[in-house]
Order: structure tokens, then sequence, then C-alpha cells
């Protein structure tokens, strides 16, 4: 098994387009990832949170997402739920997402084999990231 990752990506004033979506399936399909879990919440203005069902974001009775219909491994509990519903602003939604880095599965598993142990692991904001490049270039 890869690695695995969670995001947690707000959508201000509950306006979830769905363009990302089929980048996602295409990061599936291609055997990139494996999405373990898909869920989304609302927020709301006096801090309740609901999660929604995948199949019907919009709440409009038609079905959304049926692609993402069954991403429930049970990794997510409640706790995860309300742990990304804090991290969330008052009227806005959010999709919390689980997923296994498929394509890193073998290279893993060749340094598990060599003796290799992950000792330390993490991620650079890609806004971090932008503003060290922008303040390296200003000072060349």
């Amino acid at each position: 098994m890869g690695p695995i990752d969670y995001v947690v990506v707000e959508f201000p004033g509950n306006r979830m387009t769905g363009e990302g979506f089929p980048l996602l399936v295409d990061l599936v399909d291609r055997g990139i990832i494996r999405i373990l879990d898909l869920m989304f919440i609302r927020k709301e203005e006096d801090g309740t949170v609901t999660a929604l069902e995948i199949a019907d974001l919009t709440g409009d009775g038609k079905l959304d997402l049926t692609v993402f219909e069954g991403a429930r491994s049970g990794l997510l509990g409640q706790d995860d739920l309300e742990e990304a519903a804090a991290a969330v602003k008052p009227g806005n939604s959010a999709g919390l997402l689980i997923y296994e880095n498929v394509w890193a599965a073998p290279f893993a598993a060749a340094l598990r084999r060599g003796g290799g142990q992950l000792v330390a692991s993490g991620r650079l904001s890609v806004q971090d990231v932008l503003a060290s490049l922008e303040a390296a270039e200003a000072a060349s």
C-alpha cells in the first residue's frame, strides 16, 4: 500500500463548481491515487455541521457525483468530521478526501524490503513555496 493522505478543501459560500472532479476521476483512472473516503460537510452560520450525501450535493434531488458513490472505507469517523469542520468557516462547505498514493506503493515496498523505515513525513504549503521562490528571485 502507498502512503495515505487527506485534504480538506473549503468552498466559500457553499459554492462547489465541480470543476476539479473530472481531474480527480482522471487521477483514479490512471492509477495515481485510490480514493478511500470522500465526504462533504456544510457548516451553517450558527456552527451546526451536517454531512452531505455525495450523490446530491446541491440538494436539488438530482444525482451529481454518482461516480464517487461508495467511496467509504470506514476510516472516517464522527471525530474526523468534527476536526475537519473546525477548519471550515461558518457559511461554507468542504470536501474531505482520504486517498492512497498508489504511484508510491512499489517504491515504498522496495524501501521496506531494503530495511528502510519512514521516520518523518510532511508537506510544504504551495503558498510557502511560492513566497520562498519569489523572495529568492527578488534577491538575485
